[in-house]
């Protein structure tokens, strides 16, 4: 089982404090069937602006993190990527192997939960004519989505991908985002499942 969308890197942005963090959240994570992880580091996020998103740095800590699993005998695999915050830049940067999952053709988007610009499907519409597929991250979240699930159809029309939180649909990310990722289930809208694991307690990986 692979996890697209976590936060399991130590010490880079809301994620994990500590290497020990990192090592018990991939614990977990292997313990649930996981045998690959996908990090996702907030990109360009406007809280979390003093990050060095040089790929060699983060190449480095993954190497670090797969040595100590290595030896407690947790057979993971680590890939790289981010969640990218959405400004109408997103065509400009995918050259950073780093904006993309695992350098491939899949990006991770994220939009703030309380404003999805208008701008947005143009700037996903070029993303796709340059051949990498929006992957739009936690949809259940965003208010705009809460009341109007019609963007969700729009953007699986416009040959995006649904990721939703593995915490939205049992009910720990609240209310509305536990019901709206009922409904996009009970739709049939969504592609992907991701823990968004942030730490090792009340936002580890619950994807089992």
């Amino acid at each position: 089982m692979v996890d697209i969308h976590n936060h399991v890197l130590p010490n880079i942005d809301d994620g994990s404090k500590t290497m020990e963090m990192s090592i018990d959240m991939l614990k977990n994570a292997y313990e649930q069937g996981v045998t690959d992880v996908v990090n996702t580091v907030h990109y360009q996020h406007p809280l979390f602006q003093n990050i060095d998103y040089s790929y060699d740095k983060f190449k480095n800590i993954v190497e670090s993190i797969e040595l100590r699993l290595n030896e407690l005998k947790i057979r993971i695999k680590i890939h790289l990527g981010s969640e990218v915050f959405y400004y109408n830049n997103l065509l400009k940067i995918i050259e950073n192997p780093l904006t993309r999952i695992g350098n491939g053709k899949y990006m991770l988007i994220e939009f703030s939960p309380n404003h999805i610009p208008n701008s947005h499907k143009e700037t996903l519409f070029s993303l796709k004519m340059n051949g990498i597929t929006p992957i739009i991250a936690h949809p259940e979240r965003y208010k705009a989505v809460q009341k109007n699930l019609g963007i969700v159809y729009d953007w699986i029309n416009a040959g995006c991908l649904i990721q939703l939180d593995a915490g939205s649909i049992i009910g720990l990310l609240g209310k509305k985002a536990f019901n709206t990722s009922r409904y996009i289930i009970q739709e049939k809208c969504c592609h992907i499942i991701g823990s968004d694991a942030h730490n090792n307690s009340n936002r580890n990986f619950c994807i089992k």
